[in-house]
């Protein structure tokens, strides 16, 4: 659409999480860190929150792409299951034809005994969930237990929790107290600055194959920053739509003006005055 009219080679905003558009800003980096750091050191869970639209999906792919090399993952992205779907879905994930299993017993002892295969070969089993805030409490308390499996030296399986700020919530009940207590390490992603929203909108257009000037003047930037609260998927948004605003009218450069046609178009976008501040 109006990517040869800014020299770039594909869609610099879509929406689709894609690693390789991943900006180690400040708290992703850190959360990366941080996942990295306590699966090495074979803490049980771990979890990770943010409010919808930070990134979570994005640094989950990431997360999944490094472990690739050397541990073997279980990826469960739509966690609303009974615990017997979830067992089979771990088990499967990990390589265990459960065809073969007549009960819930039977899937429990060969995903065990398929731990303990990887525990052995010295890979890693890490279980990841995204958008587990969706979970059933019943799930909840049958992925602890499914933690149980270990040997006197060894936790057979990590589990990394990805979610909305509903899961704390969820987690503070007293009911599911055993499980709160057993999440070593827990990180927060946090809305991108004023500052990183520039590097996140220059280097997208980069990675999009733009090599040139600024394309959003400082003015859009602060509109920008403004109307999305730092929100990344936000960004994204108003972005493409400022991109396609500007291409209509002709511009070679994105200005404030192209932004707040974005926002008026955006009902999730906060309102903005039209010299950029609050209204």
């Amino acid at each position: 659409m109006y990517q040869s009219h800014f020299g770039l080679q594909e869609a610099p905003f879509a929406l689709t999480p894609n690693t390789r558009y991943f900006l180690r800003a400040p708290s992703h980096s850190e959360a990366l860190e941080l996942l990295l750091v306590a699966l090495r050191e074979r803490e049980g869970f771990i979890k990770v929150t943010g409010e919808v639209g930070t990134g979570k999906t994005l640094l989950c792919r990431l997360l999944l792409n490094e472990l690739d090399k050397d541990a073997c993952t279980a990826y469960v992205p739509n966690p609303g299951l009974p615990p017997e779907t979830l067992y089979e879905a771990v088990a499967e994930e990990l390589g265990v034809d459960v065809s073969q299993c007549a009960n819930m017993h039977q899937v429990l002892k060969a995903l065990n005994q398929r731990l303990i295969e990887l525990a052995m070969e010295q890979r890693p089993a890490v279980l990841v969930i995204d958008e587990a805030q969706a979970m059933p409490e019943a799930t909840i308390e049958a992925l602890r237990l499914l933690t149980n499996l270990e040997t006197e030296s060894t936790r057979l399986l990590q589990v990394v929790l990805f979610g909305q700020p509903e899961l704390d919530t969820m987690l503070a009940k007293d009911s599911l107290r055993q499980l709160r207590q057993r999440i070593t390490f827990q990180t927060r992603l946090q809305p991108l600055s004023r500052d990183a929203v520039g590097q996140y909108l220059r280097h997208r257009l980069a990675q999009a194959g733009h090599n040139g000037a600024d394309l959003f003047t400082s003015g859009a930037l602060k509109v920008l920053w403004r109307a999305s609260g730092g929100i990344p998927r936000l960004v994204n948004i108003l972005a493409h739509k400022a991109l396609l605003a500007a291409w209509g009218q002709g511009d070679r450069q994105v200005a404030r003006k192209h932004v707040l046609q974005a926002v008026r178009d955006t009902e999730s976008a906060r309102a903005v005055g039209w010299l950029g501040g609050w209204l």
